[in-house]
């Protein structure tokens, strides 16, 4: 997709835990946001010609040394800017103002009162919730700057410099708990930036199929593909681009959910994709015999699937283009971004692929979020059965098995879920929840079956609702709900004693537990 052709919001990362998200509200209000490390080079940002920057929040203080700052040539580009909470202090700190850790701080629901009800506070009330998390404050602000809010314990909670174009808030707009936040978010956007609202994922489709013919040319395209929305929206769209110059490949690690490989074949089958279907099983679980560290069995797991690729381009003609389902999520987590916040995980499909491996790539998805790419898929008229399919990971159960991979947790791990894809489906809420699964490690604990004491696995059961993945929290069942899950489980796969259920939000963990 040309990305030329639409107004951008350039979001500076400064390891926030909130920095994606901010991306995501401003691609919400129909304006195309990209997110750069706070290292970004001043002629770097230019490129992007953005119309709007923000600066994230992020756990340092400006007051230490080693803290990140970006160039303070970004305040003097006559380009509209908003820093929100480390992002403000910053600003102050670099144009001559004092900031200091009193000794309150704020964190969570905070009321903030509006002194200044225009610019980003056009059309407020008096006073408004918004979300705090911050232990630094400015102490004084620099020349030129005027206070627009303030709260119980923040004589700054919001600052702007008109002229300047520069105005900072406190709290954090991008979460949920600020009440009006996306009203804030918009004004910024609209009345400051004056950004055109084209970020629209209707038209996505036909631009990307264009780009993606004028990128391959004539030149032969092996598109990976899992069965999931990403990997079968992205071939969806290279097929429609270059027709018969695709070969989709379906690979079987052995680590698919319970009936996957004989549905997905069917999917793609009634999708007219021609498929290369290759069953690997034995040699992925035997690279992966003996390893328990997650990102070793995420590495083994990329470097497989690039053998297997490799493999079937040559037995099946050569191909000079790799296509695959790459979001996003998935480069910002593979630390591919040059953002502050270390690596999270490797994805098979972006770090975790091998220097060694010949394929250009082409990855039509690699600017979207997961909710945008569902948009595309419906869009292309892709099946319920693939725009409604919970997100799973490339590595598979691989990543829902604590330490090595075995038969016996594999076996376990599969049963387990399935049973919680059916409980839910049974209780009509599988379509409202982001992903559910079952998990397993090498915790043993002891029960009583059949009247018999018995050393047995730990199964715990993760379910969780999100908008795009990159944040979410846990479900709140109903206690009859999970004590069939619960009933199930321990009655009807072999070697479980326990199950636990998993309630962390994300952040601070992750979705997936390796």
């Amino acid at each position: 997709m040309s990305l030329k052709l639409h107004d951008t919001v350039v979001v500076m990362d400064f390891g926030g835990q909130y920095s994606h998200l901010i991306a995501r509200r401003i691609r919400e209000c129909e304006v195309y946001s990209e997110l750069l490390p706070w290292s970004t080079g001043i002629d770097q940002i230019r490129v992007k010609k953005p119309k709007g920057i923000v600066l994230s929040g992020g756990p340092a203080s400006v007051n230490d040394p080693s803290a990140p700052r970006c160039h303070a040539d970004i305040f003097n580009l006559g380009i509209p800017v908003l820093g929100i909470c480390y992002g403000l202090q910053l600003m102050v700190d670099v144009l001559g103002g004092k900031i200091e850790r009193p000794s309150t701080q704020e964190y969570g629901r905070t009321n903030v009162h509006f002194d200044d009800r225009t610019d980003l506070f056009e059309g407020f009330g008096n006073e408004s919730i918004c979300w705090m998390s911050h232990a630094d404050s400015a102490k004084d602000l620099p020349e030129g700057f005027e206070a627009t809010a303030h709260s119980k314990y923040s004589r700054y909670a919001a600052v702007k410099n008109k002229k300047r174009l520069l105005f900072g808030v406190q709290f954090h707009p991008e979460v949920v708990h600020t009440e009006r936040g996306m009203e804030i978010i918009r004004n910024f956007l609209f009345e400051i930036a004056k950004c055109r609202p084209t970020w629209k994922i209707a038209p996505f489709a036909d631009e990307m199929i264009a780009e993606i013919r004028r990128t391959v040319g004539k030149e032969r395209v092996l598109c990976a593909v899992s069965g999931g929305v990403d990997s079968t929206t992205a071939a969806a769209l290279v097929n429609r681009a270059v027709g018969d110059q695709l070969m989709c490949i379906f690979v079987n690690h052995g680590l698919l959910r319970k009936g996957e490989p004989e549905q997905v074949k069917d999917t793609l089958k009634r999708m007219n994709l021609k498929t290369i279907y290759v069953d690997a099983s034995e040699r992925f679980l035997r690279g992966l015999k003996g390893i328990s560290e997650p990102e070793e069995k995420r590495k083994i797991i990329g470097e497989e699937f690039a053998q297997v690729f490799t493999e079937a381009a040559k037995e099946h003609g050569e191909f000079e283009w790799l296509a695959q389902g790459t979001l996003y999520p998935d480069v910002i987590e593979s630390g591919q971004t040059g953002s502050p916040a270390s690596r999270i995980k490797t994805h098979h499909n972006v770090a975790g692929l091998p220097e060694w491996i010949k394929f250009k790539l082409v990855e039509p998805l690699r600017f979207l979020y997961k909710d945008e790419v569902r948009k595309v898929a419906a869009s292309l008229g892709l099946p319920e059965a693939i725009t409604a399919r919970h997100p799973f990971p490339g590595p598979g159960l691989a990543v829902r098995i604590l330490g090595e991979v075995t038969e016996e947790k594999l076996a376990i791990c599969r049963e387990a879920s399935d049973i919680v894809e059916a409980e839910l489906k049974a209780a009509g809420i599988y379509d409202k929840v982001w992903q559910a699964f079952a998990m397993v490690g090498d915790d043993l604990a002891v029960g009583v079956l059949g009247d018999e004491r018995k050393l047995g696995h730990v199964v715990t059961v993760r379910i969780v609702e999100s908008v795009d993945g990159m944040t979410a929290d846990w479900v709140r069942l109903s206690d009859d709900l999970l004590s069939r899950i619960s009933g199930r489980i321990t009655n009807e796969v072999d070697n479980v004693t326990w199950v636990t259920y998993a309630v962390s939000s994300k952040p601070p963990s992750t979705i997936e537990p390796c």
